[in-house]
């Protein structure tokens, strides 16, 4: 006789599920599908930045935060291993390659480059050889110090402009890195449509309201907009991370974004999900309330009544 399939302890599923209060909730997902990182110094140099042009006017949410200092000290060839020495924050790393034949290191002046029997010139290239450091290390962090947003009208802002006139980012700069530091830059990109994820529950206390709660769930599919997502996925970092610099947001957002805050409080969510979880990125984020991760999923359950209403900032 085949195995059926086992029933749940009672108490287990009152515990999981039975709180709940519709047997069919709906929680908003947004990750980021692109990213930029530059140092702030940076921000105002147009033709450095040129390349990065067609990223950059799709990113609406930025990261400031502190960087250490990478430093290359030396790069040596081994047979045909490449190896390439850092420094960060006083501590020596290193990573290698492995080199096809006919392939040297050669030195150009101060700088170093790889060439072949054709007298072609390579280099890794720096963000790529960054993260693969930052992977096999765990030495570079990202402190995220202030999370914000720029949209405008139809997305007619991006970040970068934001940052080029932001008072936070003048403070952060006058005040000064730490020793051995840098402030850097993290811009994203957030994902182009809805992401909804429904949750049918059958030990739920109210079973009737499935169907119209299932058309619900389509409705803010469809009807859920970029500024919203926007304004969501930067409320949900910032309860995350509770960066310092946002201190005057921890309990309330910016009021440029109430308002489109408070008309996501209608749409009913049951939680909000934000994910950063990109494999490319040259450090690790952190925070005072977060340690150091590559992917991170900031997670709001949002079935309480107070706690939606403290994420939404309708009361602080």
């Amino acid at each position: 006789m085949p195995n059926q399939p086992s029933t749940p302890p009672k108490d287990i599923t009152d515990e999981l599920f039975g709180k709940a209060a519709f047997d069919v909730e709906h929680a908003i997902g947004m990750y980021a599908t692109s990213y930029c990182t530059i140092p702030a110094e940076r921000i105002y140099d147009k033709e450095r930045l040129s390349p990065l042009k067609p990223v950059l006017e799709k990113c609406h949410i930025y990261l400031i935060g502190y960087t250490p200092r990478v430093d290359l000290i030396k790069a040596e060839q081994k047979q045909q291993v490449l190896q390439l020495n850092f420094e960060i924050l006083g501590k020596p790393y290193a990573i290698s390659y492995d080199l096809p034949d006919g392939m040297t290191l050669e030195r150009d002046g101060e700088d170093y480059l790889l060439q072949n029997n054709q007298g072609e010139k390579f280099w890794p290239d720096v963000l790529q050889m960054q993260s693969r450091l930052s992977t096999e290390s765990k030495a570079i962090g990202f402190e995220v110090k202030y999370i914000g947003q720029a949209y405008g009208d139809a997305g007619s802002r991006n970040a970068l402009d934001r940052l080029l006139k932001h008072e936070t980012l003048q403070k952060i700069a006058l005040k000064g890195a730490p020793e051995g530091h840098r402030i850097t830059l993290l811009l994203l990109e957030i994902q182009p449509s809805t992401q909804v994820i429904t949750v049918m529950n059958p030990y739920a206390q109210d079973t009737d309201a499935g169907p119209a709660r299932i058309k619900q769930g389509l409705d803010k599919l469809y009807n859920t907009s970029e500024a919203e997502r926007v304004s969501l996925y930067e409320a949900a970092l910032i309860r995350y991370f509770y960066p310092d610099f946002n201190k005057e947001f921890k309990d309330s957002f910016p009021s440029t974004n109430l308002k489109i805050l408070q008309d996501c409080y209608e749409k009913d969510f049951a939680a909000v999900i934000a994910e950063i979880c990109i494999d490319e990125l040259p450090f690790r984020l952190w925070s005072s309330a977060v340690p150091p991760k590559l992917y991170h999923i900031a997670k709001h359950d949002l079935h309480r009544k107070d706690d939606r209403r403290i994420f939404f900032s309708l009361e602080a």
